[in-house]
């Protein structure tokens, strides 16, 4: 399989086996093809092959995307990466969804600065599940009261939870996508319309399936290996 279509049409049937097998619904879980570094050409292939959401790590990155592909009916960019305050501005105005929510700073400067004549920002909020030192998000016993506020300010839109346990080689990453799933239901019982689950990437997607995930972030997949040397 060489070709963006051909890797993500087996992507396609990849969720769709996987979901039989868990018992669920394969429209139920949204492909995010993550599409950092790649070219605006390369996502434009997705797109022609039925891929519509794209996730960037990067917000001048993303915004230039977003501007030379606007003409492209219903793409939907999700930003993923770690958010500084000085680059708000770039995500409020290009994403449809925001994944990695860890400070209500952030958060309030999103609000502020969400163009009235766009429909609110969809966000997530980052959770640390595997307690790393070095990885963004907030501590799993701050999720419930963060939750409240995000969901009180205008222009946002509160919709779940998103985590990067760490790799195998630090904790099994089961027991990580576990406490994710028990996270979210207990969010959901207070804020019902947040019940998303962001988690799971090209090495641990079907587990993550298993532990309720509603979106899985495929990059090398479906666009190949990346070239990091102009960003960042």
């Amino acid at each position: 399989m060489n070709t963006i279509a051909e890797r993500l049409q087996s992507a396609y049937q990849q969720i769709a086996q996987q979901c039989t097998k868990l018992g669920s619904k394969p429209a139920d879980v949204q492909l995010i093809a993550v599409s950092k570094t790649k070219a605006a050409a390369d996502i434009l292939s997705a797109y022609q092959s039925g891929q519509r959401h794209f996730g960037e790590n990067y917000p001048q990155e993303l915004a230039e995307k977003a501007v030379a592909l606007s003409q492209q009916e219903g793409i939907c960019w999700h930003f993923i990466g770690p958010l500084q305050s000085n680059k708000t501005k770039l995500v409020a105005e290009h994403a449809t969804w925001c994944h990695s929510l860890d400070r209500l700073k952030i958060a309030s400067r999103l609000s502020a600065q969400r163009p009235e004549q766009l429909p609110p920002l969809k966000v997530l909020l980052q959770v640390n599940i595997s307690g790393e030192a070095s990885k963004a998000g907030i501590n799993p016993d701050q999720v419930l009261a963060l939750a409240t506020e995000v969901a009180a300010l205008p222009g946002l839109e509160l919709k779940g939870l998103m985590a990067i346990p760490a790799p195998d080689a630090h904790e099994p990453v089961e027991p990580a996508f576990a406490r994710m799933q028990q996270l979210s239901l207990a969010l959901r019982a207070i804020l019902p319309q947040a019940k998303e689950l962001s988690m799971g990437m090209s090495d641990d997607w079907p587990l993550a399936l298993k532990y309720g995930a509603t979106m899985i972030r495929l990059g090398t997949a479906i666009f190949g290996a990346r070239n990091y040397e102009r960003h960042e």
